[in-house]
């Protein structure tokens, strides 16, 4: 579900990151997340993807301030909503690593933990 204008710019924005794209594309790619990056959503590209939590990473700078951009990205936000992802703004001053520490606790928050087995077993008898 993308459109031909988007992937063109994805193509365009994967051969020239920002810096700070850059950065935290390096250090994203440490993990075991699997994010994508610049992936053409419908319209919209977004920054980065991690497809099996449903998760967009955007990396703003201050043009993102101004109140029609904000607008536009409230609207791509809802957008990304209604098709259950979830978006995680960050600016571009911010720490690549304290970025990751921020989504590695957001994903580990949101995956649940196994109950213990409804049969029972691991109680040790006295």
């Amino acid at each position: 579900m993308k459109s031909d204008r988007a992937a063109g710019a994805a193509r365009r924005m994967r051969r020239a990151p920002t810096y700070a794209e850059r950065d935290l594309w390096k250090v994203l790619r440490k993990t075991d997340l699997h994010f994508r990056r610049q992936v053409p959503f419908g319209p919209y590209v977004v920054d980065f993807a991690c497809h099996r939590h449903r998760l967009v990473v955007e990396v703003e700078g201050g043009i993102h301030d101004l109140p029609s951009v904000a607008a536009r990205d409230l609207d791509r936000e809802a957008w990304l909503t209604a098709r259950g992802y979830r978006v995680m703004r960050f600016r571009n001053n911010d720490h690549p690593e304290d970025i990751v520490r921020v989504i590695l606790e957001r994903v580990s928050a949101d995956t649940p933990t196994p109950g213990p087995s409804p049969q029972g077993g691991g109680e040790q008898k006295e």
